[in-house]
């Protein structure tokens, strides 16, 4: 866990091949689901990303004029070899200093436990959410910029209780994420006195969800909680349940908010609630702002949170004062959290000539930043409705 920093510091100094002061060319890795089940969301996430390293970089103060570069790698989402296999080369070949990502939950522990945990290689992940992930043996080299499900499904349950929502039907994708936030959504609906008539897996990849949901419309609920992805199961279990008339009110947790969905359904998904980290304070707005100046979605699923992730990374680094693995991992905490001057989106340039300067930075970026615990985000969400076929805001909670 988070607590031995000071001796996996000790031994990744070591065993790094980034001991020293700066590199030449700063590379951070960008490991997401470029392929794979949620692949329409993660360009607008990589994309992000790489608007803050070139922030730093037009800014000319990270340790004393460095440049960054994004190194991308697919992690599937879904495949752990694959994705194991993937940040071994951005570790070894690409040597890179650090690593955003990576996304969905199973591949991030893969990674985690294979690859960055025992390199001492620092990874930052926008949208792994699956609880599991707290506890992980990390030795102080995980973050999360997006908040655990143990916080989504509360929200969840929440949001269901004062839509007097007192029955419901749930499937989830047949992995660590589908199932965390499952249990973590009946246990606080079911705490709140509301009933889970049915809680049942689905496989991603199939073309035919009709049994799946013939079983779930047999238990007479009217509302489908639906913890999935968004171009893979999750959407096939959407579109049977529309095509047979057995479903049409559903609940969506943050894996299956995507403009692919709205695309495909458009209208018939008016009255669909659901749930994404976000917040609508001083430094979402300004995101949002910079993101369309660069032709960026920034209210797209998990950019806010990939843009916090590489801020956080490249302020770690001026803050050690060197791209050594193990610095970078040490100073993370640091810059994410008080006391110091409040950074927003935008501001990385002034970031880092306060922090080169000997000063404190309480990193707040696109997301209200504060890493709490063993590192992950506190979190806040925003209520989305499906109105007019477009997903509004109708609070944050």
């Amino acid at each position: 866990m988070k607590k031995l920093l000071l001796a996996t510091s000790v031994l990744a100094l070591s065993a790094t091949g980034l001991a020293g002061s700066a590199q030449a060319e700063v590379k951070l890795g960008v490991i997401l689901g470029f392929t794979g089940p949620i692949e329409s969301i993660t360009p607008t996430m990589a994309a992000a990303a790489e608007m803050a390293m070139s922030e730093v970089s037009d800014s000319g103060k990270l340790l004393g004029g460095e440049t960054v570069t994004s190194v991308r790698a697919d992690s599937t989402c879904i495949d752990s070899a694959a994705a194991t296999a993937a940040a071994e080369r951005l570790v070894t070949s690409d040597n890179v200093a650090a690593i955003v990502g990576a996304d969905c939950s199973g591949v991030t522990g893969a990674i985690a436990n294979n690859v960055a945990v025992p390199k001492g290689v620092v990874m930052i992940s926008p949208s792994a959410t699956s609880p599991a992930l707290t506890t992980i043996e990390d030795n102080g080299y995980f973050f999360r910029t997006a908040p655990s499900d143990a916080r989504q499904g509360q929200v969840l349950a929440d949001m269901m209780k004062d839509q007097g929502i007192t029955e419901i039907a749930v499937t989830y994708t047949n992995n660590d994420y589908g199932k965390g936030l499952a249990d973590s959504f009946q246990a606080a609906f079911e705490a709140a006195g509301g009933k889970v008539s049915i809680s049942v897996p689905h496989e991603d990849g199939k073309g035919d969800y009709s049994a799946e949901v013939a079983t779930l419309a047999a238990t007479g609920s009217k509302e489908l909680a639906v913890f999935g992805y968004v171009d893979q199961g999750g959407r096939g279990i959407i579109q049977s349940a529309l095509d047979t008339g057995a479903f049409d009110k559903f609940v969506l947790c943050d894996g299956m908010i995507g403009d692919s969905l709205l695309e495909a359904f458009g209208d018939s998904l008016n009255g669909t609630i659901g749930t994404l980290p976000g917040n609508d304070g001083e430094g979402a707005t300004k995101f949002l702002e910079l993101a369309k100046a660069k032709g960026i979605d920034g209210s797209g699923a998990f950019a806010p949170e990939s843009y916090d992730a590489a801020a956080l990374l490249m302020l770690a680094m001026e803050a050690a004062g060197s791209t050594d693995r193990a610095a970078i991992q040490a100073k993370v905490l640091d810059v994410a959290n008080g006391p110091g001057e409040p950074i927003l989106p935008g501001e990385l340039g002034k970031a880092l000539e306060i922090i080169a300067k000997g000063g404190d930075v309480d990193y707040v970026g696109a997301t209200g930043v504060e890493l709490i615990g063993p590192g992950e985000a506190a979190g806040s969400y925003k209520e989305l409705l499906v109105d007019g076929g477009k997903f509004t805001t109708v609070q944050i909670r």
